[in-house]
């Protein structure tokens, strides 16, 4: 509630900081603000019982419905994102097995189709700049959505699609591109809600229901892959894909509208807002945690296109295994992140990161004991080992992101979360993409190619001394979060684009 801070003598109180920001009711606070530089504000006749307490209330009431109804959106959104693997599981084993695809033309796949999320400032600056029919965020998501249901509805419906590499290609770049949409939205409307809310650490519940999603993903991928046919799976996938849309556009339909800002041109909002997001990322509590993580990542040559390649034609592993295993993978996931945000947010953020970052290399290497079958002279089956171990890699190669997206998140400046969030995410999708081509790039240098695996040991040590190589500028990231003085000096620098009276947003 509240009421502790209204006063009923001094309606001059709009310019305490502490008070919440309401966006509603902009209008009557702007006309509340100009009276009181005018007045003294003991003479000041406005009657705040009438006039102020009774809006605020129902603003409350709004407001709290309009966060549920993005925590419903949003989550929806993250959980679809997670399942994305379902579809992915059976692409990939089509590409391998109906498509005879070799391990360097599958991990170039893969990467290649990440080419749109690299495009995803363009699309925050514009989500930023340009409402859309008024809601702002949520028509973009719809649009992503519908993106994505046109790419997997035409390779579960046209056959011929996914028999040729580049209409095959051309349906993936698509899907992606509508993901990359979509998911800058509910990035910017967490990011905005958190700061709105004055709620830290949103960014891991966007993870957890990315967890539970790759959960039933993983597990529906690999118990239906030898049941269904991957055309089948496609129109599943787009099915539910149609659910999420119609439950967007109803949300949609269902806010206040809103125009786009006035008084500029959508080029001079578009020109403020990427000025405003240069001079965030040159701040040093931002550029120099967003370097590590970006370096770290892309300096570790990504081998995963090889490694399932041989699981699935050296060891003769089923896919529900590789599936079960991801499961597992997730599940790790989600208790991590569950953890992260109840207990290990009090540590301090180097030490938190660069141990995380030292498990993770040695993770690496457990798919060197499975190359070599050490587990076999131990009593450990194939089966048993790649269900256990196989996910664990990946899993903390998710996990090592989230303290940086709520960090980032944290002091991301009003008015261009959509810009700042999609700028974030995509440097890391960048990176990725740097770390995939590379490992494509060792794959090629040493010789590994489909029947051929001799090399693949090397390569996996050279991803182990890789991912060793950031903890030597570890030193670069926080001890812990920047205090809270901090980041407004830094939110209120960058923010060249919006003014504050008191905490209201004029």
């Amino acid at each position: 509630m509240i009421y502790p801070v209204i006063s009923t003598k001094t309606p001059i109180f709009l310019t305490n900081p502490k008070t919440p920001r309401i966006h509603e009711s902009c209008t009557k606070l702007r006309s509340i603000s100009r009276s009181s530089q005018h007045q003294n504000p003991i003479q000041n006749d406005i009657k705040p019982k009438t006039q102020f307490i009774n809006p605020v209330l129902m603003t409350n009431t709004k407001s709290h419905y309009g966060f549920q109804a993005m925590l419903s959106l949003c989550g929806l959104g993250y959980w679809v994102q997670g399942f994305r693997c379902f579809p992915w599981l059976a692409l990939n084993f089509h590409m391998a097995h109906n498509l005879n695809f070799n391990p360097s033309t599958l991990q170039l796949v893969q990467n290649s189709a990440n080419f749109p999320m690299v495009a995803k400032p363009l699309y925050g600056i514009l989500s930023d700049a340009f409402y859309i029919a008024g809601p702002h965020r949520i028509p973009y998501i719809c649009i992503g959505v519908l993106l994505q249901i046109l790419s997997w509805g035409q390779l579960a419906l046209i056959p011929v699609t996914g028999q040729t590499l580049p209409s095959l290609m051309a349906c993936v770049l698509l899907s992606n591109f509508g993901a990359s949409i979509e998911e800058v939205s509910k990035d910017a409307l967490v990011t905005e809600h958190g700061q709105k809310h004055r709620i830290k650490g949103l960014q891991s519940y966007s993870f957890m229901a990315l967890a539970v999603g790759g959960i039933l993903g993983n597990f529906l991928g690999g118990y239906f892959s030898h049941k269904l046919q991957p055309r089948t799976m496609f129109l599943i996938f787009s099915a539910l894909l149609s659910f999420q849309l119609a439950i967007s556009s109803s949300e949609c339909l269902g806010l206040s509208h809103r125009q786009t800002p006035t008084g500029k041109s959508i080029t001079d909002n578009i020109r403020k807002h990427l000025s405003g997001l240069m001079i965030a990322i040159s701040e040093d509590t931002i550029s120099k945690p967003l370097t590590w993580i970006l370096t770290s990542i892309a300096m570790v040559p990504i081998l995963s296109g090889s490694t399932f390649s041989y699981q699935i034609q050296c060891l003769n592993l089923d896919l529900s295994v590789i599936g079960m295993s991801k499961v597992i993978g997730q599940l790790m996931l989600l208790s991590l992140t569950l953890i992260y945000d109840n207990h290990w947010k009090q540590i301090p953020m180097r030490k938190l990161v660069g141990g995380i970052q030292f498990v993770y290399a040695f993770t690496l290497l457990l798919d060197l004991i499975l190359v070599r079958q050490i587990n076999a002279g131990i009593h450990i089956s194939n089966e048993v080992f790649t269900l256990c171990f196989s996910g664990l890699a990946e899993t903390l190669a998710q996990f090592k992101i989230l303290p940086f997206m709520v960090l980032l998140a944290t002091l991301c400046p009003q008015g261009c979360e959509g810009s700042f969030t999609s700028f974030v995410a995509s440097t890391v999708c960048l990176s990725s993409l740097v770390g995939g081509f590379w490992g494509v790039g060792l794959a090629a240098l040493l010789g590994i190619k489909g029947g051929d695996y001799t090399s693949l040991p090397v390569g996996l040590l050279i991803q182990f001394v890789a991912a060793l190589l950031p903890l030597g500028w570890i030193h670069q990231l926080p001890m812990s979060c920047p205090a809270e003085k901090e980041m407004k000096k830094c939110i209120g620098e960058t923010q060249g684009f919006e003014r504050v009276v008191g905490s209201v947003r004029i």
